[in-house]
């Protein structure tokens, strides 16, 4: 990645130097281009902050990115039922919220309405668990219906603070939720985190065309920056739940709804009890090209798994607390599972001992 290559704007002319370059500014090849007086008054040189962060991220041992090409596909949902797996596992987990503009994250872990504190050390995280810890812009805004207006440097300010200011202690993982997309905050976590070393990125991804379009966007701009791609989630792959918990609708020619479901119910337990054991299953997005599996096949990166679109995992992350925990998410919480485990066995990473027979 000679000259920063990554940190090209799209939009420079061609044989572009890069922002970082002593000639970035004043060479031939900048003549005409838009971004000419930027990058001429960007700072040279070594970043003195990479040093610090670098000391604070001596303490983790990996550091996970969760993207995702497009919003909307359950990557914070994904983000944060995989912090509550690898810390009900016994490891020292973070979680690190750098989708500046809309963070979900402190409600996903039931945190909503927390505030940051400042130690001697350092700003801490919010804490769910004695092994679970959290930092988000969310815990900064004074109202959490305010909107953050910010253009980029605003932006990739922040994250820097989050990782050269936050006292993390010793963490096992931790795992950063992206916002969607190839920008800013991804490109800034990358400079920032490169010279600590990241492990790769998890993306999260449904198995409709209009979404893998956008996950091939993620894997190039992976492979762009020398990132590993550990894996790729294939979320709401197909609505999965039990036959009890289904609405049933007789529904007329005129759109009238009747609500059929206690009459369904009744009949079942009365003529066919075991139909009630069964769960319903439903394609919901357009899957004849192959979903995310294919995707990978194609593209030579990991596929680890499937999650299905089980409405007590909504429930879970809508009410801050992990799938894992009650049994209640039967359809969602053993395919997550798999997954957490398959990412462990990529990453060459055993469970604590004293947990070995456990979570």
């Amino acid at each position: 990645m000679e000259n920063g290559d990554y940190e090209v704007p799209e939009n420079a002319n061609e044989h572009c130097p890069g922002p970082q370059s002593e000639s970035a500014g004043k060479s031939d090849a900048c003549e005409g281009c838009p971004n000419q007086e930027a990058c001429a008054t960007v700072p040279k040189g070594p970043d003195p902050d990479l040093v610090t962060i670098a000391e604070r991220m001596a303490t983790v041992k990996h550091k996970i990115l969760v993207l995702s090409g497009k919003g909307g596909v359950g990557k914070s949902t994904v983000s944060a039922q995989l912090s509550f797996s690898l810390a009900a596992m016994g490891f020292q987990v973070g979680l690190l919220d750098i989708d500046i503009c809309g963070p979900s994250i402190p409600k996903m872990l039931g945190l909503e309405g927390q505030e940051i504190h400042q130690s001697n050390l350092g700003w801490s995280p919010v804490y769910v668990d004695s092994n679970l810890g959290v930092m988000s812009i969310g815990f900064m805004l004074p109202n959490p219906d305010d909107a953050v207006i910010w253009r980029g440097p605003r932006k990739n300010g922040i994250i820097k603070q989050f990782l050269k200011d936050v006292y993390w202690g010793e963490l096992d993982f931790l795992v950063v939720d992206a916002p969607p997309g190839t920008s800013d905050e991804h490109i800034s976590i990358v400079q920032f985190l490169q010279a600590t070393g990241i492990d790769g990125a998890m993306i999260v991804t449904t198995p409709q065309q209009v979404s893998l379009i956008d996950v091939r966007k993620e894997v190039s701009f992976c492979n762009k920056v020398g990132l590993p791609v550990l894996g790729v989630v294939e979320n709401m792959s197909g609505l999965c739940q039990p036959l009890s918990d289904l609405k049933f609708l007789n529904v007329t020619e005129t759109g009238e709804q009747r609500d059929m479901t206690e009459w369904v119910l009744q009949y079942m337990r009365e003529k066919v009890p075991e139909m009630l054991n069964l769960v319903a299953f439903s394609e919901v997005f357009d899957t004849s090209a192959g979903g995310g599996a294919k995707m990978c096949r194609d593209m030579g990166v990991p596929f680890l798994g499937k999650v299905p679109l089980d409405p007590r995992l909504g429930k879970a992350a809508e009410e801050g607390r992990s799938c894992f925990d009650d049994g209640k998410c039967g359809m969602s919480a053993p395919a997550l599972k798999t997954i957490v485990e398959k990412l462990l066995s990529e990453l060459k990473v055993s469970r604590p001992e004293i947990f070995e027979d456990g979570a």
